[in-house]
């Protein structure tokens, strides 16, 4: 239906499968993904989560051949004091490593959740040291997040034990040589990359998926019975739509260019048309002032209190918007508004 609007195939970076399971329809993946190529051209590849379970070879080599070229296992924790804490199964890294190893991909990340109850230096290592010696390329350690709708027994870790976490383990990454690609991943293989964040633009299909635009952010229905009625007569799904002002987009863009570590104002300069130091200079000597980010060649990186603080109010971000936002459409499929 989207792609049907345009005239000539559209030139587009990746496709991203996420979570849930999308291997549940492992089968139909080839069919969807064709019928996305009839309109897009994809040049980046095409990514997917997988649960561990279903790391197997039939179902990775079923994947490939259906055109999948980077995967994302959703390990969490390989420890299983941790699995038992946040409900998960026990991970055979050694079953997972063969598998891996008789169909591989171009990336093969592996996510792991920190601050942790008890959670220490030594247990994250512990899990991205596995990671690495059974086959990815890259990982993710995402912080864990008390979403108020899950009713979570998992008390939150506190803030200086968790900055002191996150910078114990970026350092430890760096000094094994592994690079940064974002504030919480990491990749052994200069090529080996997995992110759906760092996009100026981006198209979402399916329930509750969200669609960037150059001056607005459209988030679909998260009723399943409801995106199909919709879809059924050929209406877009939308559930709730945010037009930006200039500089709403301008902060949007900022905030999630910057997840990356680094913002260039040459790319700032191209998507907006204006210099990035007319529009935000005293921010950015600030951030400088601060200690929060550094300046070489026009690009701004973060440095690790950057990174600390950009986590912090992510997190922050997340709970005030997102939360808020999930919880209501989770119990209405067309809100008339919501106000954050």
């Amino acid at each position: 239906m989207v792609g049907s609007q345009y005239a000539e195939k559209k030139r587009v970076t990746s496709l991203y499968f996420g979570g849930g399971t999308p291997a549940l329809v492992a089968g139909r993946l080839k069919e969807t993904i064709n019928t996305c190529r009839e309109y897009f051209e994809i040049t980046e590849g095409i990514g997917l989560e997988l649960h561990p379970d279903n790391v197997t070879v039939d179902t990775l080599q079923i994947l490939k051949d259906a055109g999948v070229t980077k995967i994302s296992i959703g390990i969490q924790s390989f420890q299983k004091k941790y699995q038992n804490i946040l409900g998960r199964k026990t991970v055979e890294p050694t079953a997972m490593s063969v598998a891996l190893a008789a169909v591989p991909f171009e990336t093969v990340s592996m996510d792991f959740i920190f601050a942790l109850p008890e959670q220490t230096y030594e247990d994250l290592k512990q899990d991205i040291d596995m990671a690495f010696a059974n086959g990815a390329n890259h990982i993710a350690v995402y912080p864990f997040i008390d979403f108020t709708f899950t009713n979570s027994p998992v008390k939150a870790m506190e803030k200086k034990e968790k900055r002191a976490l996150l910078d114990a383990i970026t350092k430890y990454c760096l000094s094994k040589g592994y690079q940064r690609s974002s504030i919480w991943t990491f990749s052994s293989q200069p090529h080996a990359g997995y992110s759906s964040m760092t996009r100026d633009n981006f198209l979402g299909f399916g329930c509750s998926a969200t669609t960037l635009l150059k001056d607005q952010f459209k988030i679909n229905t998260f009723s399943v019975e409801e995106y199909c009625k919709r879809i059924g007569t050929s209406k877009l799904p939308t559930s709730l739509t945010i037009r930006f002002t200039l500089r709403q987009r301008m902060v949007y863009y900022l905030f999630w260019t910057a997840y990356s570590t680094q913002v260039d104002q040459r790319d700032f300069e191209k998507f907006f048309g204006l210099p990035l130091k007319m529009m935000y200079g005293f921010e950015l000597w600030l951030a400088k002032m601060l200690g929060f980010a550094t300046e070489a060649d026009g690009v701004y990186r973060m440095t690790l209190k950057g990174a600390f603080y950009y986590h912090y109010y992510e997190n922050f971000y997340t709970l005030a918007y997102i939360d808020k936002m999930w919880g209501i459409m989770r119990e209405e499929a067309f809100p008339e508004s919501i106000k954050l």
